[in-house]
């Protein structure tokens, strides 16, 4: 009983209401057809007796589809043991077979016995004896296989459907615990960096090393409490970026030019966290020198596509110098999880280009932006 409830469990409910379905439709039939018969045919009339040797040969025909599909199909389908099914289904089809052939209708008294004038020739030939299988035990055995056929087509339709939604849920889950993954790279990453910047402050100037403190609780702030969103508004994003900004334009003097232009707040869009400091961070990085004048220029801009969806066009532009070793196209570590992360939320549906010449470094970010409703 309890391996029954586990087998009927397994099956998905659409499967189960599919059988039931297609037996009710069985059962039905006969009598509809009578009905109908005896609206066209006066002399014919409706009698639930005849029923009485159509429905037992449907009982015998569900008793073996309920044996196959609780005990024979969850071997091939479920612990897929092609020889043990193999075997005990053709084990069931002999005895069926076997059952048909011993409980056939006796045939008409004409049947064995010659016609009247052959009767009366002295010397007439023998008619044969029925063969062994005839015509209606062989069709018999081919609906039952068709039978077993269509059960094992149908419950591995469903299986196949129902091991897509877990391999979908076992990738959505995969993909959640890259970036978890991903985003605790980030962190500390991002948290080293600004550290180094408070400890240079403190020794030049301990005035705004005190300022560079507050920033930074708002950048922690941002960092443990928002980045573990999916999305956050674009707008709050903006205000983490800017903190960051101030805190390392700290470490600079007036040679440094940043501009940043913005088409709104960004109060009504949403956007993954953390994924557009590692540009800016990559650009103080790689693209300020003390020595010489740097500039960084970050403008996003937001327009429709073809199908009218809202996406943001996101750039980030700064200077390179002869004595700055820049990294390559392919990033470092912090370059590669941005594509990582990009690769996992938007999959096809981003662009990221990078165009380097000899005095300009630029990064090119075109995402789908979800709009607040």
């Amino acid at each position: 009983m309890t391996s029954f409830v586990k087998l009927l469990r397994q099956q998905s409910r659409q499967e189960n209401l599919l059988y039931l379905a297609l037996w009710a439709m069985l059962f039905v039939a006969p009598v509809l057809s009578m009905y109908v018969r005896s609206i066209g045919d006066s002399n014919y009339i409706f009698q639930w007796t005849d029923l009485q040797i159509i429905w037992p040969k449907f009982l015998l025909y569900l008793l073996l589809f309920l044996v196959h599909n609780f005990l024979l199909a969850p071997i091939l389908v479920y612990g897929h043991k092609r020889t043990h099914y193999t075997l005990l289904v053709l084990s069931i089809v002999a005895v069926f077979t076997f059952y048909q052939c011993t409980t056939r209708p006796p045939q008409p008294p004409h049947f064995n016995q010659p016609p009247m004038e052959m009767a009366e020739e002295p010397h007439h030939r023998d008619v044969p004896p029925p063969p062994i299988i005839g015509e209606h035990d062989l069709m018999a055995v081919i609906i039952l296989i068709l039978m077993f056929g269509m059960n094992l087509g149908i419950k591995g339709y469903f299986k196949s459907h129902e091991d897509e939604k877990n391999h979908q849920a076992m990738e959505k889950e995969n993909l959640e615990q890259q970036l978890e993954y991903l985003k605790y790279q980030l962190n500390p990453h991002f948290l080293m960096n600004t550290l180094n910047n408070i400890h240079a402050l403190i020794e030049i100037e301990p005035p705004k090393a005190q300022e560079a403190v507050i920033l930074l609780s708002k950048i922690l702030r941002y960092v443990l409490y928002e980045s573990n969103k999916p999305l956050v508004l674009m707008s709050q994003e903006l205000s983490f970026m800017e903190s960051y900004v101030t805190l390392m334009r700290m470490r600079f003097d007036d040679r440094l030019r940043f501009t940043a232009v913005n088409p709104d707040d960004g109060s009504d869009v949403s956007v993954p966290p953390l994924l557009f400091i590692s540009f800016v961070e990559n650009a103080f990085k790689h693209g300020v020198s003390y020595q010489e004048d740097s500039f960084i220029e970050v403008e996003g801009k937001r327009y429709q596509d073809e199908q009218c969806r809202e996406r943001l066009l996101w750039t980030c532009r700064n200077s390179k110098h002869h004595v700055t070793t820049h990294v390559p196209k392919e990033g470092g570590v912090g370059m590669n999880n941005v594509r990582r992360r990009l690769n996992l939320i938007f999959t096809d549906d981003y662009t990221l280009d990078i165009h380097e010449d000899e005095q300009i470094y630029e990064v090119r970010l075109d995402i789908p932006l979800e709009v607040k409703k």
